[in-house]
């Protein structure tokens, strides 16, 4: 699996994004590009600690704790999958800032490649500093193919 924390991999996302329009329609889901975008700033505020999600409760911790793993690992994620109550965006958002401050988040992110420590997700635990850029490409990866990116 690819990381944000590689340059190339972090460049090659930066041009997918570069290339989604405000006008383009998703293969699925109920997201217009704005929001998904916006939708994109939250796992990547909340590894940077610029967000707080609500812990879930231990049975849903359970839960998620199941799922884990294929928050990192090679398997593609299938389009139409549920999205965490702290994520879900409802409110139309301008393509062009939510563009902008994606691009600055993963920027963000991708400047954190030599950063030892990281706090736990408030869902899934302890994530490796291998596993945070594997997640955050792969989710990244999931919406920009959602949009044919």
């Amino acid at each position: 699996m690819k990381s944000l924390f590689d340059a190339d991999t972090c460049s090659q996302i930066l041009n997918r994004i570069d290339t989604l329009n405000q006008s383009i329609e998703p293969a699925w889901g109920k997201m217009e590009v704005g929001q998904m975008l916006h939708h994109c700033h939250f796992p990547l505020s909340l590894a940077l600690g610029r967000y707080h999600m609500k812990k879930p409760n231990p049975l849903m911790r359970l839960i998620f704790k199941s799922f884990k793993k294929g928050m990192y690992n090679d398997t593609l994620w299938k389009p139409n999958l549920p999205t965490a109550k702290g994520f879900k965006v409802i409110d139309k958002k301008d393509f062009a800032a939510e563009k902008t401050l994606l691009v600055g988040l993963i920027n963000d992110f991708h400047l954190e490649k030599d950063r030892k420590t990281w706090e736990p997700h408030p869902a899934f635990g302890d994530f490796t500093h291998d596993q945070w850029g594997k997640m955050q490409y792969k989710h990244l990866d999931h919406h920009l193919r959602q949009f044919g990116a």
